[in-house]
């Protein structure tokens, strides 16, 4: 049990990748440590827990990475999925960073394995976890116990006294009991506001209740209203979130990485009118996994199908649940509801539109429709080789992008522009400076240990003058 009249050098507000790296960055240098985690043992490490890779950029191969990845290359992928929405010199700052966390990662106990295989595959740009997320989170909480970095489970951060830019104390609620915490620095490495449904339900309305939450439902977002309400600068748009296709029969919080559903490329995607609604093969999976999620809520009753025929069925990695199957597309619609008529048209139309070409499964390859609306520009093939399969789709709420401002030391901003005295920032509730809108897979572990060594660093120096 922590003692609370201590006064620590550093506390640490959260439990997940950002929030360790700061406090063990932290410790490291010298500081006291204190780790405030919202969750209980069981559940700690936040969205971590469900991660698997962090992108990386290197000059030659490594044990884990393929080729190269130059930031120049990595620029451009950044700046085509925010479609500029990003500030460059805290972006480029990530990047460069990103090339000497591994050795750093390695030392705090993770380790690491080659990609996997299937429409994500990664192996030239992201080092992927050996044991997933669950073990790189275990691996941080060990070495945090090693170095002597108090952690106490089950304690939620209520509010921060900012008194002109100064973090005087926390109010917190440790196993149910009210406490007041002194330190000399603080880290707020809380996340964003993805499991507060009613807060989501301000932007998007009863569309809401239908999301998924693919995280810890601890991300409540209680320290970001805490601190915008008290004058620290915003960042980012509420109403964007990180959001993926997810398996529809997903539970409502909590299902991880098993729920998502990668067989958009190889598919035709319909709403609840049978419809088609966006191009399926608009570029490589890697760089649109993420806009679906969103694609999805904006549908009818924020539902959508996935059909697909043999040729495809084995080509990436399946749902946890299993596919819903028929030997014909009108049976196929009569089982998951659609209207008959309309399914069977949509496809046939498809089918029609498809042109002859190469299929390539790993890169882009031009198999596209004419004629049709919305076009499929890549893998598109008839969907004629029964038995059919389905899977269906809801949002899946990975985080949100509102935060709050920080410079490139990892400072709190208020809205004045003055940085803050002893408050700093890392991960999801600040990523939305680099990360205005759209992902790249693995980019969110990139901001959060990079800015999570930096707040740590920043603090435990703070802390000494």
């Amino acid at each position: 049990m922590a003692d609370f009249s201590i006064n620590y050098d550093v506390a640490i507000i959260g439990g997940g990748n950002a929030a360790m790296c700061a406090a063990i960055s932290a410790r490291q240098d010298g500081a006291s440590v204190i780790v405030l985690e919202h969750a209980p043992k069981a559940f700690r490490g936040g969205n971590s827990r469900h991660t698997r890779n962090l992108r990386a950029m290197h000059q030659a191969p490594t044990s884990v990475l393929t080729d190269s990845y130059l930031e120049d290359e990595y620029w451009d992928d950044l700046l085509r999925v925010t479609g500029g929405n990003t500030d460059e010199k805290l972006a480029r700052m990530t990047i460069r960073q990103s090339e000497r966390v591994l050795p750093w990662m390695q030392e705090s106990g993770v380790r690491f394995q080659p990609s996997l295989t299937g429409t994500l595959s990664l192996s030239r740009t992201n080092a992927f976890f050996l044991g997933g997320g669950k073990a790189l989170v275990n691996a941080y909480y060990g070495t945090a116990e090693k170095l002597g970095i108090a952690i106490c489970y089950d304690t939620e951060v209520l509010s921060l006294d900012l008194d002109d830019g100064f973090a005087k104390s926390a109010t917190i609620s440790s196993n149910g009991f009210p406490q007041t915490l002194r330190a000399k620095t603080f880290v707020v490495s809380s996340g964003g506001f993805q499991g507060n449904i009613d807060w989501l339900k301000e932007y998007w309305g009863e569309a809401a209740d239908n999301f998924r939450i693919r995280g810890t439902p601890y991300a409540r977002g209680t320290m970001l209203k805490n601190l915008l309400g008290q004058g620290v600068a915003q960042v980012g748009d509420p109403t964007q979130f990180h959001a993926v296709a997810i398996d529809a029969r997903a539970p409502k919080f909590d299902g991880g990485i098993v729920t998502r559903l990668d067989c958009i490329p190889f598919s035709i995607v319909v709403n609840q009118h049978a419809q088609r609604f966006y191009d399926e093969g608009e570029d490589v999976w890697p760089k649109r996994y993420a806009i679906w999620g969103r694609l999805v809520a904006q549908q009818p009753g924020q539902i959508a199908w996935s059909i697909i025929d043999q040729k495809s069925a084995n080509l990436f990695m399946p749902s946890v649940f299993p596919a819903i199957t028929a030997n014909s597309i009108g049976e196929l619609a009569h089982k998951i509801g659609l209207d008959v008529a309309t399914l069977e048209k949509t496809v046939a139309d498809y089918n029609a539109a498809v042109q002859p070409g190469e299929f390539n499964v790993q890169k882009l390859d031009n198999c596209h429709t004419e004629g049709l609306e919305p076009a499929k520009t890549n893998w598109a093939r008839r969907i004629d080789q029964p038995p059919y399969i389905c899977y269906p789709h809801r949002p899946g709420i990975t985080f949100t992008y509102l935060g709050v401002k920080v410079d490139e030391r990892a400072r709190v901003i208020m809205t004045d522009g003055k940085p803050t005295a002893n408050l700093y920032a890392s991960g999801e509730i600040m990523a939305g400076s680099i990360l205005g809108k759209g992902y790249l897979a693995g980019f969110g572990m990139t901001i959060g240990t990079v800015f999570g060594r930096i707040a740590g660093q920043e603090a435990a120096r703070r802390a000494r003058n």
